[in-house]
């Protein structure tokens, strides 16, 4: 297993296109980490440097705490899926896995010996004498992954590599890339703009926006303790609610939303009454009955839209000028046209600062 570490990492392209700004991050041995965020945030270039196929224009990055900048790609024992698969159309599927081993100049029982061990873990033995061409779009990515794997490298680094894939392919492709991890333990990197695959794979994410590093934290961390609005924003489906507000200290703090007053329980840091801000909530955490939430607060709305979606209502409601869309379980009885009470769980509710976009809001923690 192997530590990656970067230090100040910086890309810069011609023209002084600043894609990468002050990148640090250490990763520990065995890791999984996943580097999320929208195209273009500079993602798959941070990959690309560490992995040796892009120059670095500033900074240090370390493999086992060697520094590995002029390294390479060759001797920086990390193997690389990307988003295409890459497999030499002539050559059969057991010619495609062996063929950076041949080049190694193993011999035929060593490469044997490699192979076949690998190929049984992908569930790809079967297949070892097809071509490409005969191969499903999951089997292709899985023999791409056996080639990279039969090297047994130090670091795994995966570029969006099941981007090509329908949705169900997806799903069983992320199970079976977890799975892997927690048999070999071997330090991963991946890059995705999914958040779905963000969360299901990653011991920790790190959120990236315009080449800088926005929050860095395991899926929970992340969704449940977003540092900013933008990652508020960015995690979640359906996305947050953000309401603008006003905050008013009386006795305690409070906002209004359209004529409705909230008190809030917790603790806003650094703020004068008066000040604006934008309120978060996930549409999961707003509730059309209060049971089971120790302090919800009550706001009442319009129910302009009821989606059926399965075990599940989406509905939307108008407050005021703002539309929040609710997430509720299907069991409940709610018709378009109504006004509702709606229960809103304090204990997940978000603050953003309008001028930093920080999270200003700690929710009062109650212990039974």
């Amino acid at each position: 297993m192997a530590s990656v570490e970067f230090k100040h990492i910086e890309k810069v392209y011609p023209g002084n296109v600043h894609t990468v700004k002050d990148f640090n991050l250490t990763i520990n041995d065995g890791e999984f980490i996943v580097f999320l965020g929208p195209s273009g945030c500079g993602k798959s270039t941070t990959l690309r440097m560490l992995a040796g196929l892009e120059d670095i224009s500033g900074g240090e990055i370390l493999i086992n705490n060697k520094v590995v900048n002029e390294l390479e790609p060759i001797e920086r024992d990390i193997a690389m899926v990307f988003q295409s698969y890459a497999l030499y159309p002539h050559m059969t599927v057991y010619q495609n896995i062996a063929f950076a081993l041949k080049l190694a100049g193993l011999k035929k029982e060593q490469i044997e010996e490699k192979v076949r061990p690998v190929a049984d873990m992908l569930q790809l033995t079967p297949l070892l004498d097809r071509k490409p061409k005969a191969l499903s779009g999951g089997q292709r990515q899985r023999v791409a992954m056996g080639r990279a794997m039969v090297r047994t490298p130090e670091v795994f680094l995966f570029d969006e590599p099941l981007s090509n894939l329908d949705a169900k392919l997806r799903n069983s492709m992320r199970t079976e890339i977890k799975t892997l991890h927690k048999k070999m333990k071997k330090t991963t990197i991946y890059v995705t703009h999914d958040q779905v695959e963000a969360m299901t794979l990653a011991d920790r994410i790190v959120i990236l926006r315009d080449g800088n590093v926005e929050q860095v934290g395991t899926p929970r961390e992340i969704y449940h303790s977003p540092a900013n609005k933008f990652v508020a924003g960015f995690i979640g489906s359906p996305a947050m609610n953000f309401i603008p507000v006003e905050l008013t200290k009386e006795e305690g703090w409070h906002v209004d939303i359209a004529g409705q007053k909230l008190h809030l329980l917790g603790d806003i840091d650094g703020q004068q009454s008066g000040t604006k801000a934008t309120l978060g909530i996930r549409p999961c955490d707003i509730h059309i009955t209060p049971d089971l939430l120790t302090n919800p607060l009550v706001i009442k709305g319009k129910v302009e839209n009821l989606e059926l979606l399965g075990s599940t209502i989406q509905l939307t409601s108008r407050l005021g000028d703002n539309q929040i869309t609710v997430e509720a379980s299907s069991s409940h009885m709610v018709n378009e046209g109504e006004l509702t009470h709606f229960y809103i769980d304090e204990s997940r509710l978000h603050l953003f600062s309008d001028q930093s976009g920080l999270s200003i809001y700690k929710p009062k923690v109650v212990t039974e």
